[in-house]
């Protein structure tokens, strides 16, 4: 839920997107700042050259499973080890020498199996503590509003060492968002990439 030290980490959940991934790559280059991309692996299969962006951008990958199964945790441990291996097969497919050390449940359904299994493929489980719930889109609320919300609910909640959960997956508005919250938090906070050693 932390990142153990005074760094905030933002984590991108369900990508690669073929049209938000690269604009959340430019910004997150323009302010050279890292972060951890929840990669999920059908979409890498399918966008493995943005894969290959996401690394050579000096982020950090994070396992999504292989599609976003929201009810992989309660599936027997053989299940969710074939998912997550295919997943991360997928990466290293994309991404040869890709280090994949985090695996994040969908949903943030995390049980004692799934994150036994994804210890046992050498992946630390990673929750977070901030989520502007950018996913949700509740019915009249205009893009500008969602924009605002999403910064809000970033700026109130973050505090040092957070795990700032965020979507580059079909999320413009989120991309949108960052482009004031990235300036914002840089100032107040020292932005990292979870590690990798």
């Amino acid at each position: 839920m932390t990142t153990g030290t005074k760094g905030v980490a933002l984590t991108f959940d369900d990508g690669p997107d073929p049209a938000q991934t690269p604009r959340i790559l430019k910004l997150l280059a323009q302010n050279h700042t890292k972060a951890t991309f929840c990669l999920v692996g059908k979409n890498v299969e399918k966008f493995p050259e943005l894969t290959r962006q996401i690394v050579a951008g000096g982020h950090t990958l994070c396992n999504h499973t292989w599609s976003h199964d929201l009810k992989l945790g309660k599936k027997p441990a053989a299940k969710i080890q074939a998912d997550l291996a295919r997943t991360n097969a997928a990466i290293h497919k994309a991404a040869p020498n890709a280090k994949i050390k985090y695996f994040r449940a969908p949903g943030g359904n995390f049980t004692p199996g799934v994150v036994a299994v994804a210890k046992k493929l050498g992946m630390t489980s990673l929750y977070w503590r901030v989520d502007p719930r950018d996913w949700d889109h509740p019915k009249g609320e205009t893009h500008a509003q969602h924009r605002s919300r999403v910064i809000s609910r970033v700026e109130h909640n973050t505090h040092a060492g957070a795990i700032v959960l965020s979507h580059d997956y079909a999320q413009p508005d989120t991309i949108a968002a960052y482009r004031t919250l990235l300036p914002w938090l840089r100032k107040r906070y020292q932005l990292i990439a979870l590690p990798t050693a």
